[in-house]
Protein backbone atom coordinates (compact mmCIF):
# COMPACT_ATOMS: atom_id res chain seq x y z
CA UNK A 1 0.00 0.00 0.00
CA UNK A 2 2.83 2.30 0.97
CA UNK A 3 4.68 1.98 -2.08
CA UNK A 4 1.12 2.10 -4.62
CA UNK A 5 2.26 -1.40 -5.79
CA UNK A 6 -0.32 -4.07 -6.03
CA UNK A 7 -0.10 -6.68 -3.81
CA UNK A 8 -0.08 -9.51 -6.59
CA UNK A 9 2.97 -7.54 -8.14
CA UNK A 10 4.72 -7.69 -5.21
CA UNK A 11 4.27 -11.92 -4.80
CA UNK A 12 5.72 -12.47 -8.50
CA UNK A 13 8.58 -10.09 -7.43
CA UNK A 14 9.44 -12.34 -4.24
CA UNK A 15 8.90 -15.27 -6.48
CA UNK A 16 10.97 -14.08 -9.42
CA UNK A 17 8.32 -14.20 -11.61
CA UNK A 18 8.70 -10.63 -11.97
CA UNK A 19 12.29 -9.80 -13.22
CA UNK A 20 12.54 -6.37 -14.46
CA UNK A 21 10.32 -3.84 -12.26
CA UNK A 22 10.81 -0.51 -13.61
CA UNK A 23 12.66 2.58 -11.94
CA UNK A 24 9.49 3.88 -11.05
CA UNK A 25 8.39 0.91 -8.65
CA UNK A 26 12.19 0.03 -7.55
CA UNK A 27 11.90 3.73 -6.14
CA UNK A 28 8.62 3.57 -4.82
CA UNK A 29 10.06 0.20 -2.98
CA UNK A 30 12.88 1.97 -2.00
CA UNK A 31 11.02 4.81 -0.11
CA UNK A 32 8.15 2.24 1.37
CA UNK A 33 10.82 0.61 3.29
CA UNK A 34 12.76 3.22 4.18
CA UNK A 35 16.19 1.99 2.60
CA UNK A 36 19.60 3.80 3.33
CA UNK A 37 21.44 5.27 0.14
CA UNK A 38 23.51 1.91 0.02
CA UNK A 39 20.94 -0.40 0.02
CA UNK A 40 18.88 1.59 -2.54
CA UNK A 41 21.60 1.29 -5.02
CA UNK A 42 21.75 -2.17 -4.23
CA UNK A 43 18.19 -3.01 -5.15
CA UNK A 44 18.42 -1.22 -8.50
CA UNK A 45 21.39 -3.33 -9.20
CA UNK A 46 19.49 -6.47 -8.29
CA UNK A 47 16.63 -5.44 -10.66
CA UNK A 48 18.86 -4.88 -13.47
CA UNK A 49 18.71 -1.20 -13.07
CA UNK A 50 20.80 2.08 -12.68
CA UNK A 51 20.86 3.48 -9.72
CA UNK A 52 19.61 7.10 -9.66
CA UNK A 53 22.50 9.52 -10.74
CA UNK A 54 23.63 11.72 -7.77
CA UNK A 55 23.17 14.65 -9.98
CA UNK A 56 19.42 13.96 -10.22
CA UNK A 57 16.98 16.17 -7.79
CA UNK A 58 16.36 13.59 -4.77
CA UNK A 59 13.00 12.60 -4.79
CA UNK A 60 13.47 10.19 -2.20
CA UNK A 61 12.25 10.83 1.56
CA UNK A 62 13.83 10.61 4.16
CA UNK A 63 12.77 8.03 6.83
CA UNK A 64 12.72 10.85 9.44
CA UNK A 65 10.48 12.91 6.91
CA UNK A 66 8.10 9.74 6.50
CA UNK A 67 7.56 9.36 10.28
CA UNK A 68 6.83 13.19 10.23
CA UNK A 69 3.97 13.06 8.12
CA UNK A 70 2.71 10.18 9.63
CA UNK A 71 2.82 11.62 12.92
CA UNK A 72 1.39 15.10 11.95
CA UNK A 73 -1.44 13.52 10.18
CA UNK A 74 -4.03 15.49 12.25
CA UNK A 75 -3.21 18.62 9.56
CA UNK A 76 -2.41 18.93 5.76
CA UNK A 77 0.66 17.96 5.07
CA UNK A 78 2.32 16.93 1.44
CA UNK A 79 5.87 16.30 0.61
CA UNK A 80 6.61 17.27 -2.89
CA UNK A 81 10.18 16.71 -4.79
CA UNK A 82 12.45 19.56 -5.90
CA UNK A 83 10.56 19.82 -8.90
CA UNK A 84 7.00 19.94 -6.93
CA UNK A 85 6.03 16.41 -7.90
CA UNK A 86 3.67 15.21 -5.21
CA UNK A 87 5.45 12.44 -3.49
CA UNK A 88 3.36 11.33 -0.49
CA UNK A 89 0.46 12.98 1.46
CA UNK A 90 -1.62 13.11 4.76
CA UNK A 91 -4.83 11.84 4.94
CA UNK A 92 -6.16 15.26 6.02
CA UNK A 93 -4.73 17.09 2.85
CA UNK A 94 -6.38 14.68 0.59
CA UNK A 95 -9.64 15.27 2.63
CA UNK A 96 -8.89 19.41 2.12
CA UNK A 97 -7.38 18.96 -1.65
CA UNK A 98 -9.11 15.75 -3.07
CA UNK A 99 -7.49 12.69 -3.43
CA UNK A 100 -4.15 12.59 -5.18
CA UNK A 101 -5.07 11.12 -8.89
CA UNK A 102 -2.66 8.27 -10.45
CA UNK A 103 -1.02 9.16 -13.52
CA UNK A 104 -0.30 7.08 -16.33
CA UNK A 105 3.34 7.71 -16.01
CA UNK A 106 5.29 9.30 -12.84
CA UNK A 107 3.83 11.27 -10.39
CA UNK A 108 1.04 14.54 -10.35
CA UNK A 109 3.16 17.79 -10.37
CA UNK A 110 1.57 20.95 -9.20
CA UNK A 111 3.86 23.24 -11.89
CA UNK A 112 1.90 20.87 -14.75
CA UNK A 113 -1.39 21.17 -13.21
CA UNK A 114 -1.12 24.92 -12.63
CA UNK A 115 -0.36 25.58 -16.20
CA UNK A 116 -2.34 22.74 -18.38
CA UNK A 117 -5.07 22.04 -16.16
CA UNK A 118 -3.69 18.38 -15.64
CA UNK A 119 -5.72 16.67 -13.25
CA UNK A 120 -3.86 16.95 -9.67
CA UNK A 121 -6.60 15.74 -7.56
CA UNK A 122 -10.13 13.27 -8.13
CA UNK A 123 -12.95 16.02 -8.05
CA UNK A 124 -12.79 19.54 -9.10
CA UNK A 125 -9.62 21.21 -8.42
CA UNK A 126 -9.94 23.61 -5.41
CA UNK A 127 -8.75 26.88 -5.95
CA UNK A 128 -5.46 27.87 -4.21
CA UNK A 129 -4.82 31.58 -3.71
CA UNK A 130 -1.70 33.09 -2.56
CA UNK A 131 -1.33 36.59 -1.25
CA UNK A 132 -1.23 38.48 -4.59
CA UNK A 133 -3.31 36.13 -6.12
CA UNK A 134 -2.61 32.67 -8.80
CA UNK A 135 -0.71 34.92 -11.48
CA UNK A 136 1.82 35.20 -8.36
CA UNK A 137 1.61 32.05 -7.10
CA UNK A 138 2.27 30.02 -10.76
CA UNK A 139 5.47 33.16 -11.59
CA UNK A 140 6.81 32.01 -8.01
CA UNK A 141 6.97 28.36 -8.80
CA UNK A 142 8.41 29.03 -12.57
CA UNK A 143 11.09 31.27 -10.64
CA UNK A 144 11.85 28.46 -8.15
CA UNK A 145 11.95 25.72 -11.08
CA UNK A 146 14.28 27.62 -12.54
CA UNK A 147 16.58 27.72 -9.78
CA UNK A 148 16.31 23.70 -9.40
CA UNK A 149 16.57 23.30 -13.45
CA UNK A 150 19.77 25.09 -13.22
CA UNK A 151 20.89 23.35 -9.70
CA UNK A 152 20.79 20.31 -11.50
CA UNK A 153 20.69 20.02 -15.30
CA UNK A 154 21.49 16.61 -15.64
CA UNK A 155 18.24 15.29 -14.22
CA UNK A 156 16.12 14.58 -17.16
CA UNK A 157 12.68 14.18 -15.12
CA UNK A 158 13.32 18.48 -14.36
CA UNK A 159 14.24 18.99 -18.00
CA UNK A 160 11.77 16.95 -19.53
CA UNK A 161 9.25 18.98 -17.60
CA UNK A 162 10.40 22.27 -18.41
CA UNK A 163 10.71 21.13 -22.01
CA UNK A 164 7.18 19.95 -21.94
CA UNK A 165 5.63 22.96 -20.24
CA UNK A 166 7.14 25.59 -23.37
CA UNK A 167 5.43 23.48 -25.35
CA UNK A 168 2.02 22.91 -23.66
CA UNK A 169 1.86 26.43 -22.05
CA UNK A 170 2.39 30.27 -23.40
CA UNK A 171 1.87 31.40 -20.10
CA UNK A 172 4.95 29.27 -18.38
CA UNK A 173 7.19 30.08 -21.47
CA UNK A 174 6.43 33.72 -20.80
CA UNK A 175 7.27 33.38 -17.54
CA UNK A 176 10.23 30.94 -17.60
CA UNK A 177 11.63 33.38 -20.22
CA UNK A 178 11.70 36.06 -17.51
CA UNK A 179 14.57 34.68 -16.26
CA UNK A 180 13.28 35.04 -13.00
CA UNK A 181 15.10 32.73 -10.32
CA UNK A 182 14.06 32.73 -6.54
CA UNK A 183 12.54 29.64 -3.97
CA UNK A 184 9.28 29.46 -3.87
CA UNK A 185 8.07 30.96 0.04
CA UNK A 186 5.71 30.70 2.61
CA UNK A 187 2.26 32.41 2.60
CA UNK A 188 -1.14 32.27 3.01
CA UNK A 189 -3.48 30.46 0.85
CA UNK A 190 -6.98 30.41 0.33
CA UNK A 191 -8.14 26.66 -0.46
CA UNK A 192 -11.42 25.68 -1.73
CA UNK A 193 -13.64 22.97 -0.54
CA UNK A 194 -16.59 21.60 -1.60
CA UNK A 195 -17.68 20.45 2.04
CA UNK A 196 -16.56 23.49 4.40
CA UNK A 197 -16.42 26.04 1.38
CA UNK A 198 -13.11 28.55 1.35
CA UNK A 199 -10.30 28.26 4.07
CA UNK A 200 -7.77 30.51 4.77
CA UNK A 201 -4.82 28.80 6.00
CA UNK A 202 -1.01 29.54 6.86
CA UNK A 203 1.02 27.40 4.06
CA UNK A 204 4.64 27.16 5.20
CA UNK A 205 6.84 25.54 2.96
CA UNK A 206 10.18 23.86 5.06
CA UNK A 207 12.57 22.14 2.93
CA UNK A 208 14.81 18.98 4.13
CA UNK A 209 18.58 19.96 4.36
CA UNK A 210 20.55 18.17 1.53
CA UNK A 211 17.73 16.64 -0.18
CA UNK A 212 15.50 20.08 -1.50
CA UNK A 213 12.71 17.67 -1.19
CA UNK A 214 9.50 20.18 -0.21
CA UNK A 215 7.35 19.55 3.42
CA UNK A 216 4.22 21.63 2.48
CA UNK A 217 2.08 22.09 5.61
CA UNK A 218 -1.24 23.58 5.87
CA UNK A 219 -2.10 25.06 9.52
CA UNK A 220 -4.73 27.80 11.25
CA UNK A 221 -4.49 29.73 14.07
CA UNK A 222 -6.52 28.08 17.65
CA UNK A 223 -9.94 29.18 17.52
CA UNK A 224 -10.40 30.51 13.71
CA UNK A 225 -12.99 29.77 11.50
CA UNK A 226 -10.13 28.01 10.00
CA UNK A 227 -9.44 26.28 12.78
CA UNK A 228 -13.16 25.32 12.99
CA UNK A 229 -13.50 24.07 9.50
CA UNK A 230 -10.07 21.52 9.78
CA UNK A 231 -12.24 20.23 12.32
CA UNK A 232 -15.15 19.78 10.37
CA UNK A 233 -12.85 17.60 7.57
CA UNK A 234 -11.29 16.15 10.27
CA UNK A 235 -14.87 14.71 11.47
CA UNK A 236 -15.77 14.21 7.81
CA UNK A 237 -12.52 11.95 7.26
CA UNK A 238 -12.90 9.65 10.57
CA UNK A 239 -16.52 8.92 9.16
CA UNK A 240 -15.25 8.05 5.71
CA UNK A 241 -12.78 5.94 7.55
CA UNK A 242 -15.70 4.28 9.94
CA UNK A 243 -17.61 3.63 7.04
CA UNK A 244 -15.49 1.14 5.49
CA UNK A 245 -16.47 -2.26 5.58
Amino acid sequence: MLAGVSVDYIVRLEQGRAKRPSSQVAASLARALQLSDAERSHLYLVAGLLAPSTGDAPARIPPGVQRLVARLGEIPLAVFSASWDLVTWSPLWATLFGEPVRQPAGRANLIRALFTGATLCAGERPIIIGSGGVEVFRASLVADLRRVHGRYPGDRGVTDLVDELLVSSKRFRELWESGAVSEHQSERKIVSNDVVGDVELDCDVFTVAGTDIRVVAYTAASGSDAATKLDVLRGSELAAVGSKP
